[in-house]
């Protein structure tokens, strides 16, 4: 009896061995042998799946294989790997890899004008830093709220006060590792949440539409909901109209995550400006004396080395939204069947000390030419590649832009460590590189000059100079 039991138990592990043989999938690239229905899982470090990859890409080469669950999953590695699946064989590369089921149904439009929401919302954000009266704060906090109040202008028609508790939990729900369903599905974390918390969001939503509803201009359509609501009343005889309260409240739901998850992205990299700017003085020195010069003659300064360079050193989603190929396809000389999901490895790309000298550091002369003119290398890929580029890409540019030289242009940055005692080092979490947590006190800045040195005999306070002698 116990002879058979083993017995039987040694061809039930064998079945399950064979079942998850990576070659019933095909000739796919190589990769490290999977478990019964665990996949790789048990072998990736959740709190940074890059430090993962790393060694696998040095094991198997640019192109390999992970199984996240029962599911295989090929990763690039390298900007040519991925310049030759996504741009060479874009066609066959352009299906969306898993997402929420939220974003799967995401509706395309018209280009929205959001330059004024960015201006008025870096107005605002300048009103409530004064209001610190230069007391040390996590500049994470605020950062992270000005990303929904600009989708909320946009969508509601209004924008919140950051103490609203409605934005609090708005600002909670959406974080930009959640569009990674495909592999942090298998990981503990916030991300779990997503799905429970998607019917609050769509309560809220509600509400919102029914207010439009009882306040709705036909002459003036005030933001998106109110053009909706118009074109719901317009077809109203029509049984087989899209144009329905469900489906507007599920389009809402699927701008505002898309939106914010965008304009997210760039209130990290901004945190992340703020402390690279702090722990390079130069950098920051130059930056606000150009400020400070050219403002006067209304126009914006051209900061575009340090922003991309700002943008590149962050690194904030260093694994690129997936892809899945719509047909069966050879890719260097492995085969790919249709529907397998491929994730680009945008960091590989960023980091990569044979195209950026320095690759691990702050400098803003990789976007430099000989004669310190603007250039941008075609491996600078914060935003992925090929047809799935990510349409937030100048979005958030402008964004970064602008509220980078709003607040340089009020503030100078206190920090009570020098700026070579701050740790750059990003939180792990995930696919994502948020920024550390840090403490800065935004100080009055009197532009032109050197003028704005503080005097601070209560406590060591560091502060960064506001300008620079040419």
């Amino acid at each position: 009896m116990a002879l058979s039991a083993i017995l039987f138990f040694i061809l039930f592990i064998g079945l399950l061995l064979l079942w998850g043989c990576p070659a019933s999938q095909g000739h796919l690239p190589p990769g490290p042998w999977p478990l019964p229905f665990l996949g790789n899982v048990l072998q990736m470090d959740q709190k940074g799946l890059l430090k993962s990859f790393q060694p696998l890409r040095e094991k198997y080469g640019d192109v390999f294989t992970v199984y996240l669950g029962s599911r295989p999953a090929v990763i690039l590695w390298g900007y040519e790997a991925m310049k030759e699946a996504l741009v060479d064989q874009a066609e066959a590369f352009s299906g969306r890899g898993d997402y929420p089921m939220c974003l799967q149904n995401l509706a395309s439009g018209k280009s929205w004008k959001v330059l004024r929401q960015f201006s008025e919302e870096a107005q605002s954000l300048v009103e409530e830093l004064q209001k610190s009266k230069g007391a040390y704060l996590d500049p994470h906090f605020l950062f992270n709220f000005i990303s929904a109040n600009i989708i909320c202008s946009i969508v509601f028609g209004e924008r919140f006060n950051y103490q609203d508790p409605r934005l609090l939990q708005l600002s909670d729900t959406f974080s930009v590792f959640e569009i990674f369903p495909g592999i942090l599905k298998h990981f503990p974390g916030k991300h779990i949440r997503l799905y429970s918390m998607i019917e609050e969001v769509k309560a809220f939503i509600t509400e919102n539409v029914e207010r439009h509803q009882k306040m709705l201009d036909p002459s003036g359509p005030k933001d998106f909901i109110d053009s909706f609501l118009l074109r719901m009343d317009k077809e109203r005889s029509d049984l087989e109209s899209e144009f329905h309260q469900e489906h507007l409240v599920n389009t809402v739901l699927s701008l505002f995550f898309a939106g914010t998850e965008t304009s997210k992205t760039s209130s990290s990299t901004l945190c992340f400006g703020f402390l690279l700017l702090h722990t390079n003085p130069g950098v920051l020195e130059k930056v606000q004396a150009e400020i400070d010069r050219v403002i006067g003659a209304h126009r914006l300064p051209a900061l575009e080395d340090r922003i991309h360079e700002i943008q590149r050193f962050s690194d904030l989603v260093p694994v690129g939204v997936p892809h899945s190929v719509i047909k069966d396809t050879h890719f260097r000389g492995y085969y790919l069947p249709k529907g397998i999901t491929v994730y680009p490895i945008l960091s590989s790309a960023l980091h990569d000390p044979c195209h950026f000298e320095k690759p691990n550091a702050f400098y803003p002369g990789h976007f430099l030419d000989a004669q310190g003119n603007f250039k941008k290398p075609e491996v600078f890929i914060p935003f992925s590649m090929g047809k799935r580029l990510c349409l937030g890409d100048s979005l958030a540019r402008s964004e970064l832009f602008l509220f980078l030289t709003t607040l340089l242009q009020n503030f100078s940055l206190g920090s009570p460590k020098a700026p070579e005692d701050i740790d750059l080092m990003p939180r792990e979490n995930g696919l994502g590189r948020p920024p550390p947590l840090f403490q800065v006190r935004f100080l009055p800045h009197r532009g032109g000059g050197g003028q704005e040195e503080a005097q601070m005999s209560s406590e060591s306070l560091h502060l960064a100079p506001a300008s620079v002698q040419n």
